[in-house]
């Protein structure tokens, strides 16, 4: 629309979540992955997996019982609804950061490492978080403690804006995947009793897509310190415009053995059935659709000089906004309800993404080769700014090829 503001690069950000846990180090921890490693069933050291006895010398819980669990009243035991004041904040969203790997430690993984991953060319963002194996209606399930406020943009854009969700999370209520809150009948501002080191009886705050494979619940950093879940066992990394393959052969050689690293583009780990895009990849395929003849990776390329896949929202500095950096005046004319809330929102990339395909399909980019040219140009009007374009086009094509 207009030529982006230069922009000064962005210091890698990292992000942490989780103090440690009061007492002795943890030992026999489980591992995140389902399906790649097997939930360790306790410790003697009090695991944070159906730890419902404290070993000899580990602190109890403030008006537990004798075997370190927390009292349970009879109605939070039966799962009874309650009434708890909301009383969270939580930031606004601002931008996505979508996370291309996922690697969970055997054990709190060091700072050194972290800050490591954080140098390696072409990542672009970090975050580690504290986690563990608990239970929850006598199921095992596997749970991030995080700060909802800087979390909420590493999930998948329809999480991620589900401010309500992250509002919550904020006042210690607790969040599942939709596949276990239906499986486990769990309702909506009902308290439950969550079982890890001491036995919290937590809220009901609500259900919404995580994306990450083996992980189907969020608590509050306090609730998850409480618990005893284990400080930055968990390190998601963005590395936009590199193939995942090549950030995963990286993560490995920093982080060594007994961490397991995932591909999170891999074909095994896709949300299925649901129809809905997940992530910004499934965003920018299903927008291509809409305009045959054009490729999905212009319009990546697009997303990732624009604003870095929804890193960089704007305003910039000629008033452009949103993920794919609209003028309002030019989202009047393409803007399009991507996501069918009867509203076509330019700060929101089920929208924007669309409609960023509406506006390249008007102007012939479906064509390709001289058209396509002409339509990137219209997008912003600089040569410069098309070679790069299809120069990113082509390297997310090799990549995904």
């Amino acid at each position: 629309m207009t030529r982006p503001p230069k922009r000064r690069p962005e210091k890698k950000k990292r992000d942490r979540a989780g103090a440690r846990p009061p007492g002795r180090a943890l030992r026999g921890l489980p591992l995140l992955i389902a399906g790649i490693a097997v939930l360790a069933a306790g410790s003697t050291s009090g695991g944070v997996y159906a730890a419902l006895t404290a070993a000899e010398g580990e602190p109890r819980s403030p008006g537990g019982d004798a075997g370190g669990r927390a009292a349970v009243p009879p109605s939070a035991a039966r799962g009874e609804p309650v009434t708890v004041a909301d009383g969270g904040d939580v930031a606004p969203l601002r931008r996505v950061v979508p996370p291309d790997v996922l690697a969970v430690g055997a054990a709190t993984i060091p700072d050194a490492k972290i800050e490591r991953l954080a140098k390696l060319k072409r990542v672009g963002e970090v975050t580690a978080v504290a986690g563990g194996a608990i239970q929850l209606q006598n199921r095992a399930v596997n749970a991030l403690a995080v700060d909802p406020s800087a979390f909420r943009s590493w999930t998948p854009p329809g999480t991620a804006r589900n401010t309500a969700l992250w509002t919550a999370l904020a006042a210690d209520r607790f969040v599942t995947t939709p596949d276990v809150a239906e499986e486990l009948r769990l309702s909506r501002g009902t308290r439950y009793p969550v079982v890890g080191r001491t036995m919290p009886n937590l809220v009901m705050g609500g259900a919404g897509e995580l994306g990450l494979p083996g992980v189907n619940m969020l608590v509050s950093e306090k609730a998850g310190a409480d618990m005893g879940l284990v400080p930055n066992v968990a390190v998601l990394v963005n590395a936009p415009g590199v193939d995942p393959a090549t950030t995963v052969k990286a993560v490995k050689r920093i982080l060594g053995g007994g961490v397991e690293v995932v591909n999170l583009h891999a074909s095994e780990y896709r949300t299925p059935g649901s129809g809905r895009a997940t992530d910004y990849l499934d965003l920018y395929k299903r927008a291509a659709t809409t305009c045959p003849g054009l490729s999905w990776t212009v319009l990546a390329a697009i997303g990732q000089v624009e604003s870095s896949h929804g890193r960089n929202v704007g305003p910039s500095s000629a008033g452009a906004l949103g993920p794919m950096q609209f003028m309002p005046a030019t989202w009047k004319a393409y803007g399009v309800d991507g996501d069918g809330d009867g509203k076509a929102d330019i700060m929101n990339p089920y929208d924007a993404i669309p409609g960023a395909a509406k506006y390249l399909c008007a102007n012939g980019a479906g064509q390709g080769g001289r058209q396509l040219y002409r339509a990137v140009w219209h997008y912003n009007h600089a040569d410069w700014y098309v070679q790069k374009v299809l120069n990113l086009a082509k390297a997310y094509a090799d990549a995904y090829s």
